[in-house]
């Protein structure tokens, strides 16, 4: 056989330098573990980055696990790369890395760039392959059409492990297989656009509910293999569903096998606690002044996009990057070399993320989840932006859940929670999140954050739906709120599908389809999601009744849509200005009675000569109580 560990590379002396220079958005074709064939033997090449090692040796059950025997050779050129070709090694074989750091340490580490992972509790590589024979060719030929921001984005957030389960073993986990067989008839039923996962790569911590990655470019293996993964992503892709996935490039844990003094140096992470510690997560940030850890992170953000075919990049805790005193008191931050609490180190780090994938990925969306007043996050970087496509709308989920919990008769003394958020809601292109993050520790149900009885918690839901789907910005939801789930999102169970059998949760699921189908068939909802062309208050000023109107305003006149909303338990005989003289059909009423609502029917309104709210017309329109109307000109 020869040497155990022969001198082979898969990198070229450009590779280093684009790797040194922070500029290598490929890493994962190069580092790693690859199965190849050299000087006409079978075997597997590995490339790991450890700059501080004294020696690294590939230890598995192909050697017994001993550190001596597959020592890998050191490149001669100051890059900090250890690699080699060990002969006969297949798809399959289990591996760590063995660190002896230049410190004296000895190290049992995962591969960084592995494409498999050993299912936790075992923390070992496996060497994989992201081959796959895709049949998606026709979504990604025309996905600017499904993704672009003058198009309709209602997202189904989901966890995948707790989504369902096998209801005859709950305790186990269905597979991204399984997954899929229900997922995408359940999707393309209800009319989401989107689906967004929570983190898929592999990390140790179940309940940390995929944010403490160790496994950067591995897809989880308690759900299956790579190849399962993205049988369900061509699924979604199949039927015109766009494939979202949360993204950390903020944070990782301290895990003994993972990024975490790698090679007995601080090499992902900064070395000083008060940049590179996490107070509220007890995890370590990324060093975004380090060359090489930018290559390592945009890379990941590649991958996904590359050999996934992710649609789009969620972007998670984006404030605790730009922020030096993010969750810190007085004296554990440093301020930058201006004296300013930015971490410009950071923002240098995500105007290349998002310049580089726009370059490469014209048509997919990165989308921040950014809590601050941090300006233009969804700007272009040419104008001083971050360049993200999206923001989460964090200030409008707080205003209107804030809101909606108030018993209504006190709702006249909140009015301005709803009529806010287009104070500064073109400042961004917002997306309105009802995320996990407000159905956890506490924090209730969406249903159960509602007031009044069983009925008014249902109605006022439907009428927190209606507003959303009406308002500026594009729509998320969290998987269980279409249903009304009940209790608070548990991530080691299955949703509670059973409550749709009962007549309150089956009326609002089919609410939130057909709102919807409404969305996306009404170009006025989204064509200007962004814009203040494209919404139009009637009515804002009405606190003692508590309802609100406004118009939707597409490219066309003609597709312009009509919302009145009444926030009482109270039936209104209410008038409203109306632009344009002619007959208004209600299109959408969330009282109706499919819904579970009370019924109360409002026809279609002929226009009438009477002077009112600015307009030189007007309707009349029943309002149903804790509900709300769309119309449309006939």
């Amino acid at each position: 056989m020869g040497q155990a560990v022969e001198v082979y590379s898969l990198l070229t002396d450009f590779d280093i330098n684009l790797f040194r220079a922070g500029r290598h958005f490929k890493l994962y074709e190069k580092l790693g573990s690859h199965t190849v064939t050299h000087k006409g033997k079978e075997g597997v090449h590995f490339a790991v980055w450890a700059p501080n090692a004294a020696s690294v040796s590939v230890t598995g059950n192909f050697n017994g696990w001993n550190p001596h025997s597959h020592q890998l050779h050191v490149r001669w050129d100051s890059s900090g790369i250890w690699e080699g070709f060990i002969e006969g090694l297949e798809l399959g074989e289990v591996y760590k890395y063995h660190i002896h750091s230049n410190s004296g340490e000895r190290l049992e580490k995962a591969d960084p760039f592995a494409l498999v992972n050993e299912q936790p509790p075992h923390t070992a590589s496996v060497v994989g392959t992201t081959w796959y024979q895709w049949n998606d060719q026709s979504w990604m030929r025309q996905r600017q059409a499904y993704n672009a921001l003058d198009k309709p984005f209602a997202v189904y957030e989901m966890h995948i492990g707790s989504w369902s389960r096998d209801p005859s073993d709950p305790e186990r986990f269905l597979s991204y297989r399984e997954i899929a067989d229900r997922l995408v008839p359940y999707l393309k039923e209800m009319g989401f656009t989107h689906v967004e996962f929570m983190p898929l790569m592999e990390h140790p911590f179940y309940p940390s509910w995929g944010y403490q990655i160790t496994g950067y470019f591995a897809a989880s293996s308690r759900y299956g293999s790579p190849q399962d993964l993205m049988h369900l992503i061509e699924s979604l892709h199949k039927n015109n569903i766009g494939v979202i996935l949360d993204w950390v490039p903020s944070h990782f844990p301290g895990d003994a096998h993972g990024l975490y003094r790698f090679d007995g140096s601080h090499l992902f992470e900064h070395e000083d606690p008060r940049k590179g510690f996490h107070p509220d997560w007890k995890s370590y940030i990324f060093n975004y002044g380090r060359n090489e850890v930018r290559s390592f992170l945009i890379s990941n953000a590649f991958f996904w996009l590359d050999r996934y075919h992710i649609d789009g990049l969620r972007v998670d805790a984006v404030a605790s990057m730009l922020y030096l005193d993010y969750s810190r008191n007085e004296g554990e931050w440093i301020p930058n070399e201006h004296g300013g609490r930015e971490n410009l180190e950071a923002v240098h780090f995500l105007k290349e993320f998002n310049e580089a994938v726009y370059a490469h990925f014209p048509d997919v969306q990165t989308i921040a989840e950014e809590s601050t007043s941090w300006p233009s996050v969804s700007r272009p970087i040419f104008a001083n932006g971050l360049g993200f496509g999206m923001k989460w709308m964090m200030g409008w989920m707080h205003d209107t859940l804030s809101y909606f919990k108030e018993d209504p008769i006190n709702r006249r003394y909140h009015h301005d929670k709803i009529t806010f958020g287009t104070v500064y809601g073109f400042h961004e292109n917002f997306m309105l999140p009802l995320s996990h993050d407000e159905v956890v520790h506490g924090k209730q149900s969406l249903i159960y954050k509602m007031p009044g009885d069983e009925w008014q918690k249902f109605a006022n839901l439907r009428a927190l739906y209606l507003y959303m789907y009406t308002f500026v910005g594009t729509k998320l939801l969290f998987m269980g709120g279409e249903f009304g789930q009940t209790s608070e999102w548990n991530v080691n169970q299955s949703l509670d599908w059973h409550l749709t059998q009962f007549e309150p949760h089956r009326g609002i699921q089919q609410f939130v389809k057909d709102l919807n189908m409404l969305y996306r068939g009404q170009p006025a909802l989204y064509e200007r999601a962004f814009s203040p062309e494209g919404f139009q208050w009637i009515e804002l000023g009405d606190h003692e009744n508590s309802v609100f109107a406004y118009l939707r305003r597409g490219s066309t006149s003609s597709d312009d849509v009509l919302v009145v909303l009444n926030m009482t338990p109270v039936v209104r005989d209410y008038r409203v200005g109306v632009p344009t003289a002619g007959v208004w059909e209600v299109i959408l009423n969330s009282d109706d009675v499919s819904y579970y609502g009370s019924g109360i029917h409002q026809h279609a309104a002929s226009s009438e000569e009477v002077e009112w709210m600015g307009y030189r017309q007007s309707i009349k329109l029943k309002l149903p109580p804790l509900g709300g109307l769309i119309l449309k000109q006939v």
